[in-house]
């Protein structure tokens, strides 16, 4: 593998890893990822992962969890997780873009890739 691809949990599975977050693919095989967690290699298997070419551009769109107590109430149903620093932050429901609270990046929404 040449090119640095980037991969996030299927909003249908569990995992420990953060719902919307996009993590570096260190190795890819036909039935097994390996990420790079936090500088700790860690395999999953390849259909419980989305994959992509590059990191992506624009804040994730993440259905709240069930039971979330770290998540404030107000933000309803849904939370953005930005693409840069991974900060998670209340959406707007008509914005097509923002900027994070952490890291000051100005990022679309991906509302359609929700």
């Amino acid at each position: 593998m040449t090119a640095t691809q980037w991969a996030r949990v299927r909003p249908t599975e569990a995992t420990h890893l953060r719902r919307g977050a996009w993590y570096r693919v260190v190795k890819l095989t036909a039935v097994e990822v390996v990420l790079d967690v936090h500088g700790k290699q860690t395999s999953f298997p390849r259909q419980s992962l989305e994959i992509l070419p590059e990191r992506p551009k624009q804040w994730a769109v993440v259905p709240r969890p069930p039971r979330s107590p770290r998540l404030p109430t107000t933000w309803g149903e849904r939370y953005g997780v930005c693409p840069n620093c991974r900060e998670r932050a209340r959406l707007e429901e008509h914005a097509t873009s923002m900027r994070c609270p952490k890291c000051n990046g100005y990022f679309e929404i991906g509302w359609d890739n929700s």
